[in-house]
């Protein structure tokens, strides 16, 4: 089966600071995959690396076997909450319907099908009550079932969440769980920076292990090994926990 995501010799730098150094890995269609490791790991760079928003100093990159410019419409994006501007005047509505424009057209505006589709999607996430709602007056866990709502909407057969569970409250983040399991179970791919370490095992079937390089990456239920964990944290880890410990 062909990968979704193809990644060899990746190497990415702030300024004079190289953050990612050869790292290579291959995503399967139909995984839900967990990206952990310590703080500057370089795991949001990675995802910003691989969808062209910061640059690259080597390596290859290919979805679905072609270029990510070819392959944009088959790919979603949810960055981190402290990277969106929430004063943009806009509601979450709008934001919803924008993951739709791909295949609208910037030019074209939207049919009753495509806001009947935005409006389905914020139902799914709980938020269709907030439709009408300016995107800086709802709460940090709001904005994420915003987001996710685009995402969803969009039908990307692979999706990239940059920390989507930090900050948020409890039903928040069973509600972004649930519906990444089920995006899962309809055959997409779907790669998560995550790091709470103790719901790793519950929450992903697939772990990439990284700390500037690949340490790790596979089934959880295999890598996701005491070694493992501290190969990549070393001596930034300080609590595992009893589960782990």
């Amino acid at each position: 089966m062909e990968p979704v995501l193809c990644v060899k010799g990746l190497a990415a730098s702030y300024r004079k600071n190289k953050v990612l150094d050869n790292v290579s890995f291959e995503i399967q269609p139909g995984t839900l995959t967990g990206i952990i490791g310590p703080n500057g790991a370089g795991k949001s760079t990675l995802i910003k690396v691989l969808l062209e928003l910061h640059p690259r100093l080597a390596g290859s990159v290919s979805f679905f076997g072609t270029t990510y410019r070819k392959a944009k419409s088959r790919i979603g994006y949810v960055p981190q909450r402290g990277s969106v501007d929430w004063d943009f005047p806009t509601n979450a509505f709008d934001v919803v319907l924008m993951g739709l424009y791909g295949k609208i057209g910037w030019l074209r505006r939207p049919g009753r099908k495509h806001k009947e589709q935005a409006m389905a999607a914020l139902d799914k996430m709980g938020m269709a009550d907030c439709a009408k709602r300016q995107i800086s007056q709802l709460s940090g866990g709001q904005q994420q079932r915003v987001f996710l709502a685009r995402a969803l909407v969009q039908d990307a057969d692979l999706v990239f969440l940059d920390e989507p569970l930090a900050g948020v409250d409890a039903a928040t983040e069973w509600a972004i769980m649930d519906t990444l399991k089920t995006l899962k179970n309809r055959g997409k791919t779907v790669l998560v920076v995550h790091h709470d370490l103790q719901t790793v095992e519950d929450y992903f079937d697939h772990v990439l292990m990284l700390n500037r390089t690949v340490t790790a990456h596979g089934p959880t239920a295999s890598v996701f090994t005491r070694d493992n964990i501290f190969r990549t944290y070393g001596g930034a880890l300080r609590w595992l926990g009893e589960k782990l410990g």
